[in-house]
């Protein structure tokens, strides 16, 4: 038996703990917490009577009264030692978030019970903290960590946990119940939605479950034709919390997938909101689509694809508006469509792309002098026509790999005589599209400022996807069934919607929340009398971490066993 505390968050926002006599019972297998008795609120706790009560279970074992002081050594008797120490600070703060944010409700609302609630959890953790495969999430969550509520964990369990995930998420139902429960407790107004996709691959199976998920997905577009690749889509707010996750097999055309996410969106009933979408995803059917329905939309138009369209709006002259010291905005009418379109001009962006272009021009000259000279000296030198052939050949090499070269071989054009110069029209044009980069919106509302801040918030936005690539898909992905894959991609977008909402909180990045948390250990210490989990005092910082995240720290003792 052992004590232990719950908790729950009232409407106000404040938090209430309630203290229970608990004890562990394995059914069928697995390990069940089951509350003997509930001591009532901590705030009004008869801590006198715990402690008569402590004070007449020594009496009836022969022990003496100790009289129960508030360190922890009198709790378990003499003879005290360590017997085990846990990290506690991190995944306590995660399962904070986790309750508060009613994400435990919307799950037990699709009928998972309290158990696989709590392997999920381990899972989502897991994915956030230390990121490795689900074995070694199982041994994680078992002997690594401290999960309230969850004493043991095996491989089985958590597959068991995803194939139940994905099998209620079928139709998104999980990630509809898990926003709007967030949205409603942030008071969220989903506005703009930010729209981008990332790639991933997967180790690819022998066996014959793995060679269909390969014949599923396609090849990977990182020339590993080796291994099947699954495109994730990801729509975020504006403040960058995720909103709903999509995975498409690695083959799927881009001009197929914003229709898709749109009318998913729409079925979700947030109301108006504007999308916004990138350069790849700004094709003119794609942009039709997203207007259906009174929609609008924020897109990032290509600049060097030769449209005419794009020529006459660059073309246009007119002054900017300042609205940051790095940016400037200036909208653009066009006769005959209704979309505004919007020049953005970074200074700063400008010179570093002036530098970085003349630093080429200086290389390129360089490199076509040195072929040059070392032409005209192997011709004058060498009157063996074999020789100068062999000679001719390796300069040709050498212009060959310059012209192939992936960033100097565009400011290169070829002249009738087969040599290579430098393309000085390229470099002019390039000049003019320094540190600029062209919006369109359909809205008529939106200000210019409005819509260059928007499309800013997708580009910082993109941080989340790098993140939810490197730190939670990990890469590659051993998984080779389909519905195995879209669970592992929804616990890392539950993990990515934890980490975002405590990033967003506390004003500073998850990496080092994680790392200040890693250091707060729930220490076992055992005595003649039975154990205790101590936790370990909590510094300022640490403090502040949890009550920016308005989640109650750890309990300075999380349990009592009397041995």
């Amino acid at each position: 038996m052992y004590l232990r505390t719950t908790q729950r968050r009232n409407r106000d926002g404040t938090v209430v703990r309630y203290v229970q006599l608990a004890h562990n019972r394995r059914v069928d297998g697995v390990t069940q917490a089951q509350v003997l008795l509930n001591l009532g609120r901590e705030d009004q706790l008869d801590r006198e009577g715990l402690r008569r009560l402590v004070s007449s279970i020594n009496r009836y074992l022969g022990e003496p009264d100790a009289g129960l002081p508030a360190d922890a050594a009198p709790l378990v008797g003499d003879g005290l030692r360590v017997t085990g120490s846990r990290p506690i600070g991190t995944v306590h703060l995660l399962d904070g978030l986790w309750h508060s944010l009613d994400v435990d409700a919307a799950l037990r609302s699709r009928r998972f019970t309290t158990n696989v609630e709590r392997v999920l959890f381990a899972l989502v953790a897991n994915r956030a903290i230390d990121p490795m495969s689900k074995l070694s999430a199982a041994e994680w969550a078992t002997c690594d960590v401290a999960i309230d509520g969850l004493e043991v964990m095996d491989e089985d369990q958590a597959y068991r946990a995803m194939d139940l995930l994905v099998e209620a998420d079928a139709q998104a139902e999980v990630q509809e119940a898990v926003f709007f429960a967030v949205a409603d407790l942030l008071n969220l107004e989903v506005d703009l939605l930010l729209f981008d996709t990332t790639s991933t691959y997967f180790e690819r199976d022998t066996e014959e479950a793995g060679d269909e998920a390969f014949r599923r997905y396609g090849h990977s577009k990182d020339h590993r034709d080796d291994l099947p690749q699954v495109v994730i889509g990801l729509a975020v707010t504006k403040e960058g919390i995720p909103v709903r996750v999509w995975c498409w097999p690695g083959n799927t055309n881009d001009q197929a997938i914003l229709p898709e996410v749109k009318d998913d969106i729409r079925n979700w009933r947030l109301g108006r909101i504007i999308t916004v979408v990138d350069r790849g995803f700004s094709s003119a059917d794609n942009l039709a689509y997203l207007r259906r329905g009174g929609g609008h939309f924020i897109a990032g138009m290509r600049m060097r694809d030769g449209n005419p369209l794009t020529s006459q709006v660059l073309s246009r002259q007119g002054r900017y508006q300042q609205v940051r010291d790095n940016l400037r905005v200036k909208e653009i009418a066009v006769e005959g469509t209704d979309v505004r379109f919007i020049i953005c001009h970074n200074p700063e962006q400008a010179e570093r792309d002036r530098t970085r272009r003349e630093d080429a021009i200086t290389r390129l000259e360089a490199e076509l002098t040195r072929i040059k000279q070392a032409r005209e000296r192997d011709r004058t030198k060498n009157a063996n026509d074999k020789v100068k052939q062999q000679a001719e050949a390796a300069h040709l090499k050498a212009e060959c790999a310059l012209r192939d070269h992936r960033s100097l071989g565009r400011w290169l054009r070829q002249s009738p005589s087969g040599r290579l110069l430098i393309d000085r029209a390229k470099i002019k044009a390039e000049a003019r599209l320094d540190g600029k980069y062209l919006l369109a919106t359909s809205d008529p509302h939106i200000s210019a400022e409005d819509t260059a801040l928007g499309y800013k918030n997708l580009l910082e936005a993109e941080r989340g996807f790098r993140d939810m690539k490197s730190a939670l898909l990990l890469r590659p992905v051993f998984h080779r069934l389909e519905h195995r894959i879209r669970a592992h991609v929804l616990l890392c977008w539950l993990g990515l919607l934890l980490t975002r909402i405590a990033e967003r909180r506390t004003g500073t990045t998850w990496r080092r929340i994680a790392t200040d948390l890693g250091r707060v250990h729930a220490v076992s210490l055992t005595g003649s009398v039975g154990t205790a989990v101590h936790t370990t005092p909590l510094s300022t910082a640490q403090a502040d971490i949890f009550r920016h995240c308005q989640v109650v720290p750890p309990a300075a003792i999380t349990a009592l066993d009397p041995g």
